[in-house]
């Protein structure tokens, strides 16, 4: 998969999510830097149908599902 990249909408679509490639990069833990799997997510959409603030909220949503995906199955 891309690193990176804008996702692009095709009509009739009001959004689209894009989940990039997963790789392992350093990260700043408090003092110590170790390497963890990121990845990149990005979402588009049609501002005449979605709002800013709903759609960031969504791409918050999805993010924390990704890195925990267990509390998904302790919020039934």
């Amino acid at each position: 998969g891309s690193l990176l990249s804008t996702p692009i909408l095709n009509p009739p679509q009001s959004g689209i999510l894009g989940m990039h490639k997963i790789q392992n990069r350093p990260v700043a833990i408090g003092d110590k830097i170790e390497v963890r799997p990121m990845m990149y997510l990005a979402v588009s959409y049609d501002h005449r149908v979605v709002d800013g603030k709903e759609a960031v909220t969504f791409l918050v949503r999805v993010k924390d599902c990704v890195e925990a995906p267990a509390r998904l199955l302790l919020q039934g």
